[in-house]
Protein backbone atom coordinates (compact mmCIF):
# COMPACT_ATOMS: atom_id res chain seq x y z
CA UNK A 1 0.00 0.00 0.00
CA UNK A 2 1.33 3.11 -1.03
CA UNK A 3 1.22 6.37 1.15
CA UNK A 4 -0.65 9.31 -0.49
CA UNK A 5 1.18 12.87 0.20
CA UNK A 6 -1.58 14.59 1.22
CA UNK A 7 -1.46 18.45 0.05
CA UNK A 8 -2.72 21.25 3.30
CA UNK A 9 -6.04 22.24 2.99
CA UNK A 10 -5.71 25.78 4.74
CA UNK A 11 -9.33 26.69 3.85
CA UNK A 12 -11.50 26.41 7.09
CA UNK A 13 -14.30 28.03 5.35
CA UNK A 14 -15.54 30.14 2.52
CA UNK A 15 -18.80 32.48 1.81
CA UNK A 16 -19.48 31.39 -1.12
CA UNK A 17 -22.79 34.17 -1.30
CA UNK A 18 -20.31 36.88 -1.03
CA UNK A 19 -19.43 36.69 -4.55
CA UNK A 20 -23.40 36.66 -5.96
CA UNK A 21 -24.59 39.19 -3.40
CA UNK A 22 -21.68 41.43 -3.66
CA UNK A 23 -19.26 43.57 -6.41
CA UNK A 24 -15.90 41.82 -4.38
CA UNK A 25 -13.11 45.21 -4.59
CA UNK A 26 -10.18 45.12 -2.74
CA UNK A 27 -9.43 42.28 -0.74
CA UNK A 28 -7.85 42.36 2.85
CA UNK A 29 -6.49 39.69 5.40
CA UNK A 30 -6.65 40.39 9.18
CA UNK A 31 -6.08 37.70 12.01
CA UNK A 32 -8.41 37.05 14.36
CA UNK A 33 -8.99 36.95 18.53
CA UNK A 34 -10.40 33.51 19.57
CA UNK A 35 -10.86 31.36 22.55
CA UNK A 36 -9.29 28.24 22.85
CA UNK A 37 -12.96 26.36 22.10
CA UNK A 38 -13.19 28.22 18.94
CA UNK A 39 -9.67 27.12 17.83
CA UNK A 40 -10.50 23.46 18.79
CA UNK A 41 -14.02 23.55 16.57
CA UNK A 42 -12.31 25.33 13.18
CA UNK A 43 -9.66 22.13 13.14
CA UNK A 44 -12.82 20.54 13.40
CA UNK A 45 -14.30 23.04 10.20
CA UNK A 46 -17.60 23.53 12.66
CA UNK A 47 -17.49 27.08 10.89
CA UNK A 48 -20.01 29.01 9.38
CA UNK A 49 -19.72 33.11 7.37
CA UNK A 50 -23.07 33.41 6.00
CA UNK A 51 -24.66 36.74 6.87
CA UNK A 52 -21.39 37.52 8.27
CA UNK A 53 -20.07 41.07 7.77
CA UNK A 54 -17.52 43.16 9.38
CA UNK A 55 -18.14 46.29 11.44
CA UNK A 56 -15.29 49.14 12.54
CA UNK A 57 -16.12 51.06 15.70
CA UNK A 58 -14.46 53.41 17.75
CA UNK A 59 -11.30 52.13 15.54
CA UNK A 60 -11.23 48.83 15.91
CA UNK A 61 -12.58 46.23 13.56
CA UNK A 62 -14.82 43.54 14.57
CA UNK A 63 -16.22 40.21 12.85
CA UNK A 64 -20.13 39.94 13.84
CA UNK A 65 -22.47 36.80 13.31
CA UNK A 66 -19.64 34.59 12.51
CA UNK A 67 -21.08 30.68 14.16
CA UNK A 68 -18.43 28.25 15.60
CA UNK A 69 -20.05 25.69 16.87
CA UNK A 70 -18.68 24.32 20.04
CA UNK A 71 -17.15 20.85 20.03
CA UNK A 72 -19.97 18.55 22.17
CA UNK A 73 -16.33 17.09 24.26
CA UNK A 74 -15.65 20.91 25.07
CA UNK A 75 -14.31 22.23 28.43
CA UNK A 76 -17.02 22.03 31.16
CA UNK A 77 -16.09 25.00 33.13
CA UNK A 78 -16.92 27.02 30.75
CA UNK A 79 -19.92 28.29 28.31
CA UNK A 80 -19.61 29.23 24.88
CA UNK A 81 -21.25 31.59 23.11
CA UNK A 82 -21.45 30.33 19.43
CA UNK A 83 -22.37 33.96 17.96
CA UNK A 84 -20.24 36.16 19.62
CA UNK A 85 -18.40 38.91 18.07
CA UNK A 86 -14.89 38.65 17.49
CA UNK A 87 -11.80 41.33 17.43
CA UNK A 88 -10.21 41.73 14.20
CA UNK A 89 -6.10 42.43 14.22
CA UNK A 90 -5.25 44.96 11.43
CA UNK A 91 -2.67 47.42 11.35
CA UNK A 92 -3.81 50.71 11.51
CA UNK A 93 -3.18 51.93 8.02
CA UNK A 94 -5.46 49.25 6.90
CA UNK A 95 -8.23 50.32 9.54
CA UNK A 96 -7.81 54.08 8.53
CA UNK A 97 -8.09 52.96 4.86
CA UNK A 98 -11.41 51.10 5.80
CA UNK A 99 -12.61 53.43 8.01
CA UNK A 100 -12.59 55.81 5.02
CA UNK A 101 -14.32 53.67 2.38
CA UNK A 102 -16.99 52.29 4.98
CA UNK A 103 -18.17 55.89 6.16
CA UNK A 104 -17.29 58.18 2.97
CA UNK A 105 -18.10 56.10 -0.04
CA UNK A 106 -20.61 53.24 1.02
CA UNK A 107 -18.60 50.02 1.13
CA UNK A 108 -19.54 47.19 3.22
CA UNK A 109 -16.99 45.00 4.44
CA UNK A 110 -18.23 41.47 3.70
CA UNK A 111 -15.85 38.20 4.88
CA UNK A 112 -14.81 35.89 2.07
CA UNK A 113 -13.08 33.16 3.78
CA UNK A 114 -11.34 31.90 7.09
CA UNK A 115 -7.73 30.01 6.39
CA UNK A 116 -4.87 28.86 8.73
CA UNK A 117 -1.91 30.69 7.83
CA UNK A 118 1.48 29.57 9.49
CA UNK A 119 -0.31 28.04 12.34
CA UNK A 120 -2.39 31.12 12.98
CA UNK A 121 -5.84 32.00 11.64
CA UNK A 122 -6.61 34.48 9.62
CA UNK A 123 -10.09 36.04 7.83
CA UNK A 124 -10.05 37.10 4.63
CA UNK A 125 -12.54 40.00 3.78
CA UNK A 126 -13.13 42.24 1.25
CA UNK A 127 -14.55 45.85 0.66
CA UNK A 128 -18.10 45.07 -1.21
CA UNK A 129 -20.95 47.07 -2.98
CA UNK A 130 -24.11 45.61 -2.69
CA UNK A 131 -25.69 44.42 -6.02
CA UNK A 132 -28.82 44.56 -7.18
CA UNK A 133 -31.69 42.47 -8.29
CA UNK A 134 -30.88 42.46 -12.34
CA UNK A 135 -27.09 42.16 -11.40
CA UNK A 136 -27.92 39.03 -9.45
CA UNK A 137 -29.65 37.84 -12.70
CA UNK A 138 -27.01 38.97 -14.82
CA UNK A 139 -24.20 37.01 -12.83
CA UNK A 140 -26.72 33.70 -13.13
CA UNK A 141 -27.48 34.56 -16.96
CA UNK A 142 -23.38 34.56 -17.17
CA UNK A 143 -22.87 31.85 -15.15
CA UNK A 144 -24.98 29.45 -16.98
CA UNK A 145 -23.69 30.65 -20.31
CA UNK A 146 -20.72 29.64 -19.36
CA UNK A 147 -21.39 26.07 -18.44
CA UNK A 148 -23.09 25.86 -21.96
CA UNK A 149 -20.18 27.08 -23.19
CA UNK A 150 -18.24 24.16 -21.52
CA UNK A 151 -20.51 21.72 -22.72
CA UNK A 152 -20.36 22.95 -26.10
CA UNK A 153 -16.76 22.51 -26.33
CA UNK A 154 -16.21 19.28 -24.57
CA UNK A 155 -18.22 17.54 -27.17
Amino acid sequence: MKNKQKTPNNTIGINKKAGFDYFLQERFEAGIVLEGWEVKSLRAGRLQLRDTYVLIKEGEAWLLNAVITPLTDASSHINPEHRRTRKLLLHRSELNKLIGATERKGYALIPTGMYWKNGRVKLGFALAKGKKDYDKRDTEKDRDWQREKERLFKH
